[in-house]
């Protein structure tokens, strides 16, 4: 079964196309790693995904749920922003306190489920101080945590790694991979190659809109940009710069989601749209 599926899908913003006809079938409990350059359309893609941006044309259904179907699909997606949206009047307990609420997640299961995390991404010390005071690593491990509190079917995660420190970066790379060891869909969008070389199973490259590349990291690599045969120390590195040669956009974030902001009842409940860099 294919935890998300999309027929053409497409967004538009004026005369600018953002995602341009895009046609993905991703199996449930794989690692998508989700790559490209800044503007090629990889956070409308997750937005649409997410039921944040509504689609130009075209269809997709994730987890079985059309996602113009919003109210449906909530429960089904867990979503972790680059810039995740957090209450800094409130501790990481409290914010995730909060958060188990709008699932309807029961307050013991809540609990045993923020201890198991806190101890595991080493938050337990700091779970009662207010997140005014956190680092960016620790906003991001209670983010991270906030998005897949609920045991979501799939799981969108933006630069997911941003700000940690090694260890904890490990931590979160190898939660990753038990997720989908246990049957969870992660989409997961990067620009950390190496992490997606390690641990997705299927690598899509979105280019000006477009799907340009996908398939196995180690298939990829074995292909030049014209679909010859490669050398074998080619790196996944190699592929993405070939195959996004012609893509002229730079700059820090996607484009076509400047002036859309964020708040922590989006990310909790999937209400709204989500900031990202």
């Amino acid at each position: 079964m294919d935890s998300v599926e999309t027929s053409h899908l497409t967004k538009r913003y004026g005369d600018t196309v953002a995602v341009d006809s895009l046609d993905l079938a991703v199996p449930e409990g794989t690692v998508y790693g989700f790559l490209g350059p800044n503007g090629a359309g990889k956070t409308t893609t997750m937005r649409m995904l997410t039921s944040l941006v509504r689609p130009t044309s075209g269809s997709a259904t994730v987890a079985g749920v059309n996602v113009t179907d919003r109210e449906a699909l909530v429960s089904h997606i867990g979503y972790l922003p680059e810039e995740p949206p957090l209450y800094d009047e409130l501790t990481a307990r409290e914010q995730l306190t909060y958060a188990a609420g709008l699932r309807g997640i029961p307050e013991p299961t809540a609990r045993e489920r923020m201890d198991d995390y806190f101890e595991r991404l080493d938050l337990a010390d700091d779970a009662d101080l207010r997140i005014d005071a956190y680092s960016k690593g620790m906003r991001q491990k209670t983010a991270f945590v906030q998005a897949l509190l609920h045991e979501p079917d799939v799981l969108f995660l933006d630069e997911p790694t941003s700000g940690l420190d090694p260890r904890a970066a490990r931590t979160i790379r190898d939660t990753i991979d038990g997720l989908a060891d246990s049957g969870t869909t992660v989409f997961l969008s990067t620009h950390i190659l190496p992490v997606v070389d390690e641990h997705a199973d299927v690598v899509g490259v979105l280019s000006e809109g477009r799907l340009v590349a996908e398939g196995p990291p180690a298939d990829l690599k074995r292909r030049a940009d014209a679909g010859e045969e490669a050398d074998d120390d080619r790196s996944l590195e190699d592929v993405f710069l070939d195959v996004t040669s012609e893509d002229p956009a730079s700059g820090d974030s996607d484009s076509e989601d400047e002036g859309e902001t964020a708040t922590p009842e989006a990310a909790s409940a999937g209400h709204g749209p989500e900031a990202d860099g």
